[in-house]
């Protein structure tokens, strides 16, 4: 049996840091998880758009003893001047993996065209993946939706549980483990 997905989610938002405004995007994150994937949620904290306070969480996290496959990060990721969460994130980040929300803005595209100003990234580091959604409920659900038919095998590789995807090759530790000869 795999283990559940465990994850966190940052919300970057001056106004929802700031009490004006009710953060909608990180508990869209969180229901979608819960709900599609029976994930479990670590952290959750929301932080202004300022870069060095979204680095710090990012590192913080990261360096926590409790084991994370996924941290989402909702909002920042516009046009306008203070949406800085992908520069934020990008020096917490060891393997850049931009396919991933290319692949989200493409299969989101026929239902917002939008989709393609938003700038997140996504990559790496260590057995956890990091990943920037815009801070809108309706997109954070789009784009989760857009992700979730690679997600789990993209954890499940970052976590060394996949070792090849040769067709003629076991795909799994477990696997190999169970095709080595007995002496």
């Amino acid at each position: 049996m795999k283990p559940a997905i465990r994850f966190s989610v940052l919300t970057v938002s001056d106004r929802c840091a700031s009490g004006e405004r009710e953060d909608l995007g990180g508990p869209a994150v969180i229901r979608e998880m819960t709900e599609r994937f029976d994930a479990t949620c670590l952290f959750t904290e929301v932080v202004p758009d300022e870069p060095p306070r979204i680095t710090k969480t990012l590192r913080s996290w990261l360096e926590d003893p409790e084991p994370q496959d996924l941290i989402w990060t909702t909002g920042g990721t516009g046009l306008a001047p203070r949406d800085v969460t992908p520069e934020a994130t990008a020096p917490v980040i060891e393997r850049r993996h931009d396919a991933l929300l290319e692949l989200a803005r493409r299969r989101c595209y026929d239902i917002t065209p939008m989709t393609y100003l938003s700038r997140g990234i996504s990559g790496s580091t260590g057995q956890t993946l990091i990943i920037n959604l815009p801070g809108s409920p309706r997109a954070v659900v789009e784009m989760i939706d857009a992700l979730a038919d690679v997600l789990p095998h993209a954890i499940e590789t970052i976590r060394g549980d996949v070792i090849d995807n040769h067709p003629n090759r076991p795909r799994s530790v477990d696997d190999a483990k169970d095709d080595t000869p007995s002496r």
